[in-house]
């Protein structure tokens, strides 16, 4: 077998290495570029989501305040119902009542709630899986 010289024009090992690492480091340098501007888009339009629906909560707990205070003057109504402070006293009970109701049913799914069981078991199973047993 024959040594034959390298021409000049035929690149070498070491340059098609070191172009190869430089095509690579630029794609993953504007691969990673291209996902920082999709996510500052979507960072901003989660944000402005984010901030709409806070605003619409104050707006509805505004709402049922002043639903309170006109079921109140309703139960009033013009001096002829219950004084005014029994309205109010009566939907201040309301919500009380409401709020113990949603209290007891939020306690009563959180103790239903528990660890993970098939995730766990799994998890136990990967040791044994990478000795090769079963």
């Amino acid at each position: 077998m024959a040594n034959t010289p390298v021409k000049d024009t035929e690149p070498t090992i070491g340059r098609l290495v070191s172009d190869a690492s430089r095509d690579i480091s630029g794609l993953i340098s504007s691969e990673i570029a291209l996902a920082k501007s999709e996510l500052k888009v979507t960072v901003r339009s989660g944000g402005i989501g984010v901030a709409m629906f806070a605003a619409a909560a104050f707006v509805g707990v505004l709402a049922i305040i002043m639903l309170s205070i006109a079921i109140a003057f309703f139960i009033n109504w013009n001096g002829d119902g219950l004084a005014l402070h029994w309205a109010f006293l009566i939907v201040f009970g309301f919500y009380l009542l409401v709020a113990g109701g949603l209290g007891l049913i939020g306690y009563k799914k959180l103790q239903k709630v528990g660890p993970p069981e098939r995730a766990i078991a799994q998890g136990r199973e990967i040791p044994k899986a990478l000795k090769g047993k079963r």
